[in-house]
């Protein structure tokens, strides 16, 4: 039965209406998916994810966070009729026939006022960014113009408005200016200042416990046996969660061994907002990632999804109520945490955190969830694969603004780190596609 809960930010009808639906849709799908049903199952998710607790942030530390309420305009932007040339201010009716003298009553600098009105026949020096002066409705650029002493010969004719922004042209008073949800960046951070936010609120970055399994790893510090490897897993998860906005929190790597492996994943449930685990979720008999989660009351939305590599990936959520009662509710279902069973293979986890963990991270962190970027670029050589699955691959795109270019990265499968340093997107092959030419547009996901 479904819990009442706060409203979630996509639905308007409510937490309540989102859970519905997203169970439903979940008995009818869960199980192995193909590709767009996982996105579907996913994104389903994130629509019943209720918003996270706010704080209050010095504007410059708010870089990378997601804004929990509106930005809006403190006054019209811009307040003024704003140059956008240095020039001279001048009636445009007056340069009806050229080249037109006109007399120069004064010079304007960017921050400065002007207390006369501009009359027929008259011009005012102005520079770029001050407000025009009363009685102007143009700027003729400084390049068209000729002066000497008092005087200037304006040689191109303007229209009223030229080179000049209307006050309130951008904003009036009290717009907003940034939704919450808004991740900020750069550009943000130049428009909050503008407004005069010395602080803004932001939603508390979710906290994501990593925690990589198998006997055959050990850390980075450490050196390997001979059947062992170090463990980079959490590593690359650890720098992809906080990309996007979250708090990684990297456990200790996990044996194959169902006892220590559960103690692991209840330090997760206390200390975070979601569990990632990487390996131990294929067919294995020493795989038991699934087996322990079931036995602490997970919720499977699907165990597979058709794409290559990571195809054996893991979605759900887990009760995390406590028996000492000390563990907060986590954004989500009241009660319950949403996890994601990665396979082992270093590049298979770092697609599938870009397909589907990422979006769900997004929501836990108040923003709006999105894919990776898809564009189109010409297929640099002659490719060719198998059918059945939606294949995301290693990929250099290449060439210039108006003729980019993709070429697959050649690699060992989804252990090859190599290639998936060297890739800078993924090129996307749908499941029915065997064969792609040389010239031939294909789609690309930017990393």
């Amino acid at each position: 039965m479904a819990v009442r809960g706060p409203p979630c930010f996509f639905c308007p009808g409510g937490h309540w209406l989102c859970h519905n639906l997203f169970m439903t849709t979940v008995a009818q799908t869960a199980g192995i998916l193909s590709f767009e049903q996982a996105c579907d199952t996913v994104l389903g998710y994130c629509l019943r994810i209720v918003a996270p607790q706010t704080e209050a942030v010095p504007l410059l530390t708010a870089d990378g966070r997601v804004l929990a309420e509106p930005v809006r305009a403190d006054r019209d932007f811009p307040p003024f009729p704003r140059t956008t040339r240095d020039g001279y201010a001048v009636r445009a009716a007056d340069l009806g026939s050229l080249p037109a003298t006109l007399t120069v009553i004064g010079q304007i600098k960017a921050g400065a006022g002007f207390s006369r009105t501009v009359e027929s026949g008259q011009a005012v020096e102005i520079m770029t960014g001050a407000a025009l002066p009363d009685g102007a409705d143009a700027v003729v650029m400084v390049e068209y113009t000729a002066q000497n002493g008092d005087l200037v010969t304006i040689k191109r004719a303007v229209a009223g408005g030229e080179n000049v922004v209307p006050a309130a042209a951008e904003a009036r008073a009290g717009q907003e200016l940034l939704p919450a949800g808004q991740r900020i960046r750069p550009a943000h951070i130049a428009m909050a200042a503008a407004v005069g936010k010395e602080k803004l609120t932001v939603y508390r970055k979710p906290r994501v416990a990593i925690l990589a399994t198998g006997d055959e790893l050990v850390d980075v510090s450490q050196v390997p046996g001979p059947q062992q490897i170090r463990n980079s897993n959490t590593y690359s998860l650890a720098a992809q969660v906080a990309e996007s906005g979250g708090e990684p929190l990297r456990l200790p790597v996990a044996p194959d061994e169902e006892r220590k492996l559960t103690t692991l994943i209840h330090a997760a449930i206390e200390q975070a907002d979601m569990l990632l685990l990487s390996g131990g979720v294929s067919m294995g008999k020493f795989d038991l990632v699934e087996q322990a989660l079931t036995r602490l009351g997970a919720t499977f939305f699907f165990t597979g999804a058709q794409i290559q590599p990571g195809k054996p990936v893991v979605f759900g959520e887990i009760p995390t109520t406590r028996v000492n009662g000390k563990r907060e509710k986590v954004p989500g279902t009241p009660g319950t945490m949403p996890l994601f069973g990665l396979p082992g293979n270093p590049v298979s986890v770092m697609v599938t955190f870009d397909l589907f963990v990422r979006p769900v991270l997004q929501a836990l962190g108040g923003a709006v969830p999105t894919r990776l970027p898809a564009v189109r670029a010409r297929m640099a050589g002659d490719f060719k694969t198998k059918t059945g699955l939606t294949r995301f691959l290693p990929a250099l795109l290449t060439g210039g603004v108006y003729d980019p270019q993709v070429a697959e990265i050649p690699w060992q499968g989804s252990g090859d780190l190599l290639a998936s340093a060297r890739a800078n997107c993924y090129l996307v092959v749908p499941p029915d596609r065997e064969a792609i030419v040389a010239g031939e547009m294909v789609s690309i996901l930017v990393r």
